[in-house]
Protein backbone atom coordinates (compact mmCIF):
# COMPACT_ATOMS: atom_id res chain seq x y z
CA UNK A 1 0.00 0.00 0.00
CA UNK A 2 1.55 3.45 -1.16
CA UNK A 3 0.10 5.28 2.10
CA UNK A 4 1.40 2.82 4.74
CA UNK A 5 2.80 5.06 7.08
CA UNK A 6 6.82 4.52 7.55
CA UNK A 7 7.63 2.13 11.19
CA UNK A 8 10.49 3.35 13.46
CA UNK A 9 11.24 -0.39 14.48
CA UNK A 10 11.11 -3.86 13.54
CA UNK A 11 7.78 -5.27 14.36
CA UNK A 12 5.37 -6.37 12.25
CA UNK A 13 2.34 -4.30 13.85
CA UNK A 14 1.69 -0.78 13.71
CA UNK A 15 -1.65 0.01 15.89
CA UNK A 16 -2.96 4.33 14.45
CA UNK A 17 -3.59 5.74 17.63
CA UNK A 18 -4.76 8.35 19.52
CA UNK A 19 -4.15 9.32 22.96
CA UNK A 20 -7.71 9.05 24.73
CA UNK A 21 -9.40 6.72 22.32
CA UNK A 22 -10.91 3.84 23.95
CA UNK A 23 -11.13 2.38 20.89
CA UNK A 24 -7.80 2.28 20.61
CA UNK A 25 -7.00 0.62 24.02
CA UNK A 26 -9.11 -2.19 23.51
CA UNK A 27 -6.50 -3.22 20.48
CA UNK A 28 -3.76 -2.54 22.50
CA UNK A 29 -5.11 -4.57 25.46
CA UNK A 30 -5.47 -7.18 23.25
CA UNK A 31 -1.79 -6.99 21.64
CA UNK A 32 -0.26 -6.60 24.97
CA UNK A 33 -2.20 -10.13 26.41
CA UNK A 34 -1.45 -11.86 22.90
CA UNK A 35 2.28 -10.83 24.27
CA UNK A 36 2.81 -9.12 20.37
CA UNK A 37 5.23 -6.63 19.76
CA UNK A 38 4.00 -3.81 18.33
CA UNK A 39 4.70 -0.14 17.46
CA UNK A 40 1.77 2.59 18.42
CA UNK A 41 1.77 6.17 16.29
CA UNK A 42 -0.85 8.68 17.81
CA UNK A 43 -2.24 10.80 15.54
CA UNK A 44 -4.26 14.32 16.00
CA UNK A 45 -8.05 13.48 14.54
CA UNK A 46 -8.46 17.18 14.78
CA UNK A 47 -5.62 17.64 11.94
CA UNK A 48 -5.87 13.79 10.36
CA UNK A 49 -2.35 13.28 8.10
CA UNK A 50 -3.56 12.55 4.50
CA UNK A 51 -2.06 9.01 4.83
CA UNK A 52 -3.74 8.42 7.51
CA UNK A 53 -7.67 9.65 5.34
CA UNK A 54 -5.75 7.17 2.73
CA UNK A 55 -6.27 3.86 4.62
CA UNK A 56 -8.93 4.92 6.82
CA UNK A 57 -12.17 4.26 5.36
CA UNK A 58 -14.09 5.62 8.20
CA UNK A 59 -11.43 8.20 8.85
CA UNK A 60 -11.07 7.03 12.90
CA UNK A 61 -8.87 4.57 14.98
CA UNK A 62 -7.53 2.33 15.56
CA UNK A 63 -6.29 1.44 12.08
CA UNK A 64 -3.69 -1.37 12.21
CA UNK A 65 -1.05 -1.65 9.71
CA UNK A 66 0.47 -5.01 8.63
CA UNK A 67 3.42 -5.92 7.67
CA UNK A 68 3.93 -9.47 5.86
CA UNK A 69 7.02 -11.40 5.64
CA UNK A 70 7.27 -11.14 1.98
CA UNK A 71 6.88 -7.20 1.97
CA UNK A 72 3.25 -6.81 1.16
CA UNK A 73 1.26 -4.87 3.55
CA UNK A 74 -2.04 -4.83 4.75
CA UNK A 75 -4.47 -2.36 6.65
CA UNK A 76 -7.50 -3.35 9.34
CA UNK A 77 -10.15 -0.88 10.93
CA UNK A 78 -12.32 -1.15 13.34
CA UNK A 79 -11.50 -2.32 16.93
CA UNK A 80 -13.92 -5.22 17.10
CA UNK A 81 -12.27 -6.55 13.70
CA UNK A 82 -8.89 -6.46 14.55
CA UNK A 83 -9.13 -7.70 17.85
CA UNK A 84 -10.84 -10.77 16.11
CA UNK A 85 -8.12 -10.94 13.80
CA UNK A 86 -5.41 -11.10 16.83
CA UNK A 87 -7.34 -13.59 18.20
CA UNK A 88 -7.64 -15.94 14.92
CA UNK A 89 -3.74 -15.35 14.21
CA UNK A 90 -1.79 -14.79 17.15
CA UNK A 91 -0.57 -17.33 19.60
CA UNK A 92 -0.87 -16.54 23.53
CA UNK A 93 -3.54 -16.39 26.05
CA UNK A 94 -7.05 -16.36 24.45
CA UNK A 95 -9.35 -14.41 24.62
CA UNK A 96 -12.75 -15.87 23.28
CA UNK A 97 -14.72 -18.43 24.92
CA UNK A 98 -14.26 -21.73 22.83
CA UNK A 99 -17.62 -22.31 22.95
CA UNK A 100 -19.75 -20.81 20.16
CA UNK A 101 -22.67 -20.05 22.20
CA UNK A 102 -20.45 -18.29 25.00
CA UNK A 103 -18.42 -16.49 22.46
CA UNK A 104 -21.27 -15.42 20.86
CA UNK A 105 -22.53 -13.90 24.28
CA UNK A 106 -19.50 -12.58 24.80
CA UNK A 107 -19.56 -10.69 21.75
CA UNK A 108 -22.68 -9.41 22.55
CA UNK A 109 -21.44 -8.34 25.94
CA UNK A 110 -18.97 -6.07 24.14
CA UNK A 111 -21.44 -4.62 21.85
CA UNK A 112 -23.56 -3.46 25.37
CA UNK A 113 -19.92 -1.67 26.12
CA UNK A 114 -19.99 -0.28 23.23
CA UNK A 115 -23.22 1.66 23.50
CA UNK A 116 -22.11 2.77 26.99
CA UNK A 117 -19.34 4.28 25.09
CA UNK A 118 -21.78 6.31 23.40
CA UNK A 119 -23.77 7.36 26.30
CA UNK A 120 -19.86 8.46 27.81
CA UNK A 121 -19.71 10.73 24.83
CA UNK A 122 -22.84 12.68 25.77
CA UNK A 123 -22.18 12.43 29.41
CA UNK A 124 -18.26 13.77 29.32
CA UNK A 125 -19.31 16.60 26.63
CA UNK A 126 -23.30 17.90 27.25
CA UNK A 127 -23.10 21.54 28.62
CA UNK A 128 -26.36 20.78 29.69
CA UNK A 129 -27.16 19.87 33.34
CA UNK A 130 -30.67 17.71 32.45
CA UNK A 131 -28.89 15.94 29.52
CA UNK A 132 -25.89 14.86 32.31
CA UNK A 133 -28.45 13.93 34.60
CA UNK A 134 -30.21 11.67 31.98
CA UNK A 135 -26.98 10.36 30.68
CA UNK A 136 -25.60 9.26 34.72
CA UNK A 137 -28.90 7.48 35.17
CA UNK A 138 -28.62 5.87 31.68
CA UNK A 139 -25.30 4.77 32.54
CA UNK A 140 -26.03 3.46 36.40
CA UNK A 141 -29.26 1.64 34.57
CA UNK A 142 -26.71 -0.13 32.48
CA UNK A 143 -24.25 -0.87 34.92
CA UNK A 144 -26.80 -2.63 37.34
CA UNK A 145 -27.64 -4.96 34.52
CA UNK A 146 -23.89 -5.97 34.26
CA UNK A 147 -24.32 -6.62 38.10
CA UNK A 148 -26.66 -9.31 36.98
CA UNK A 149 -24.77 -10.59 34.60
CA UNK A 150 -21.26 -10.88 36.77
CA UNK A 151 -20.56 -13.78 39.06
CA UNK A 152 -17.51 -15.17 40.92
CA UNK A 153 -14.98 -12.93 39.15
CA UNK A 154 -12.63 -11.33 39.01
CA UNK A 155 -12.77 -10.97 35.27
CA UNK A 156 -16.22 -11.02 33.29
CA UNK A 157 -16.30 -15.02 32.68
CA UNK A 158 -14.31 -15.95 36.13
CA UNK A 159 -10.44 -16.33 35.90
CA UNK A 160 -10.04 -16.12 32.03
CA UNK A 161 -9.56 -12.53 31.02
CA UNK A 162 -11.30 -11.98 27.90
CA UNK A 163 -12.32 -9.60 24.95
CA UNK A 164 -15.13 -8.45 26.69
CA UNK A 165 -12.28 -7.28 29.91
CA UNK A 166 -10.41 -5.57 26.87
CA UNK A 167 -13.82 -3.64 26.13
CA UNK A 168 -14.75 -2.58 29.38
CA UNK A 169 -11.32 -1.44 30.95
CA UNK A 170 -11.06 1.51 28.67
CA UNK A 171 -14.92 2.77 30.36
CA UNK A 172 -14.06 2.15 33.43
CA UNK A 173 -10.64 4.60 33.24
CA UNK A 174 -12.78 7.21 32.56
CA UNK A 175 -14.39 7.12 35.87
CA UNK A 176 -11.25 7.35 37.67
CA UNK A 177 -10.92 10.61 35.91
CA UNK A 178 -14.73 11.58 36.68
CA UNK A 179 -14.29 10.29 40.10
CA UNK A 180 -11.96 13.19 40.93
CA UNK A 181 -14.25 15.13 39.93
CA UNK A 182 -16.84 14.19 42.40
CA UNK A 183 -19.19 10.75 43.48
CA UNK A 184 -21.69 10.37 40.66
CA UNK A 185 -23.26 7.53 42.40
CA UNK A 186 -22.97 5.40 38.77
CA UNK A 187 -21.76 2.27 40.94
CA UNK A 188 -23.65 2.54 44.06
CA UNK A 189 -24.74 -0.82 45.07
CA UNK A 190 -22.95 -2.49 42.41
CA UNK A 191 -20.39 -4.52 44.40
CA UNK A 192 -19.60 -7.39 41.41
CA UNK A 193 -19.24 -4.38 39.34
CA UNK A 194 -16.94 -2.36 41.49
CA UNK A 195 -14.60 -5.25 42.05
CA UNK A 196 -14.50 -6.13 38.12
CA UNK A 197 -13.61 -2.43 37.79
CA UNK A 198 -10.39 -2.59 40.09
CA UNK A 199 -9.77 -6.58 39.01
CA UNK A 200 -9.25 -4.40 35.14
CA UNK A 201 -7.74 -1.56 36.76
CA UNK A 202 -4.57 -3.51 37.84
CA UNK A 203 -3.77 -5.47 35.19
CA UNK A 204 -0.89 -5.26 33.40
CA UNK A 205 -2.23 -4.60 30.15
CA UNK A 206 -5.01 -2.49 30.64
CA UNK A 207 -2.27 0.05 32.65
CA UNK A 208 0.24 0.07 29.61
CA UNK A 209 -2.80 0.63 26.82
CA UNK A 210 -2.69 4.61 27.88
CA UNK A 211 0.21 7.46 28.62
CA UNK A 212 0.71 8.75 31.47
CA UNK A 213 -0.74 12.04 30.56
CA UNK A 214 -4.40 10.25 29.98
CA UNK A 215 -5.48 11.72 33.12
CA UNK A 216 -4.78 15.25 32.38
CA UNK A 217 -5.37 14.93 28.52
CA UNK A 218 -8.83 13.94 29.58
CA UNK A 219 -9.39 16.90 32.08
CA UNK A 220 -8.17 18.93 29.07
CA UNK A 221 -10.47 17.50 26.50
CA UNK A 222 -13.26 18.35 29.28
CA UNK A 223 -12.33 21.77 29.30
CA UNK A 224 -12.21 22.16 25.74
CA UNK A 225 -15.81 21.09 25.85
CA UNK A 226 -17.28 23.08 28.22
CA UNK A 227 -18.44 19.81 29.91
CA UNK A 228 -20.98 20.72 33.03
CA UNK A 229 -19.67 17.49 34.57
CA UNK A 230 -16.72 19.74 35.86
CA UNK A 231 -19.31 22.37 37.22
CA UNK A 232 -21.44 20.58 39.52
CA UNK A 233 -18.88 17.86 42.51
CA UNK A 234 -21.87 15.42 42.08
CA UNK A 235 -24.08 14.67 39.48
CA UNK A 236 -26.19 12.37 41.35
CA UNK A 237 -27.08 15.53 43.07
CA UNK A 238 -28.49 17.36 40.44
Amino acid sequence: MDHFPPQASGSALLLISHHLCPYVQRAAIALAEKGVPFERLNIDLADKPRWFLDISPLGKVPVLCIRHSDGNRDVLFESSVICEYLEETQDGHRLHPADALTRARHRGWMEFGSSILSDLWVYETTQDRTQLEAKRQVLASKFATIETELRSGPYFAGDSFSLVDAVFAPIFRYFDVFDAIGDSGIFAGLPRVQAWRTALSERPSVKAAVGPDYADRLMAFLRHHDAVLLKQPSASAA
